[in-house]
C-alpha cells in the first residue's frame, strides 16, 4: 500500500482556527502530512510583511498540533522546488486560490510532476490579516 504524502504551507502567524481547519482537513486526505512554515524572509519577500511570531516558535507550535506529523521551514518561493526536495503527492490550499492566476499556474506545474491540488473553503470569520489589524487597533 502507497503512503500519500500531503503538504500545506503558510505562514501559520497568530495562529487561528483557519489555520487548525486546514490542517485537518488536509489529514484526513493524506497518511503523512508535511506543515510548510515560511520563513521570515520568504514573508517579506512573498507577502511583504514581518511576522508577529519568530519562526521558531510557529514551527514549535505547528510540529505540535496533532494532524501534523513533521512541520519544515518553507525556504524557497517556487512550491516546485519545494516539492522536490519533499516529493509530496497531494498539495493542500486555501480555496482563496482557486480560479486565481497563481492557483492555475500551481495546478498546472504539479499536474505535469503528478502532484493532485486539493483546495479547502477559505474560514472567513477569522485571518491573520483581520488579527493584524486588530493588534495594530489596540496598540494605536
Amino acid at each position: 500500500m502507497t503512503r500519500r504524502v500531503g503538504y500545506a504551507a503558510g505562514a501559520f502567524d497568530l495562529f487561528h482556527i483557519g489555520h487548525l481547519n486546514i490542517l485537518r482537513h488536509a489529514k484526513s486526505q493524506c497518511d503523512h502530512l508535511i506543515a510548510g512554515v515560511v520563513t521570515d524572509e520568504m514573508l517579506a519577500l512573498t507577502k511583504g510583511i514581518d511576522p508577529v511570531i519568530p519562526l521558531a516558535e510557529r514551527l514549535e507550535i505547528v510540529q505540535s498540533i496533532e494532524y501534523v506529523d513533521e512541520a519544515v521551514a518553507e525556504t524557497l518561493p517556487d512550491k516546485l522546488d519545494t516539492w522536490r526536495e519533499l516529493r509530496f503527492d497531494v498539495f493542500f490550499k486555501g480555496d482563496d486560490w482557486r480560479g486565481t492566476e497563481k492557483g492555475m499556474r500551481l495546478e498546472r506545474e504539479f499536474a505535469a510532476v503528478g502532484v493532485e491540488v486539493v483546495y479547502f473553503p477559505y474560514t472567513m470569520t477569522t485571518s491573520s490579516t483581520q488579527l493584524r489589524q486588530a493588534l495594530a487597533a489596540l496598540a494605536g
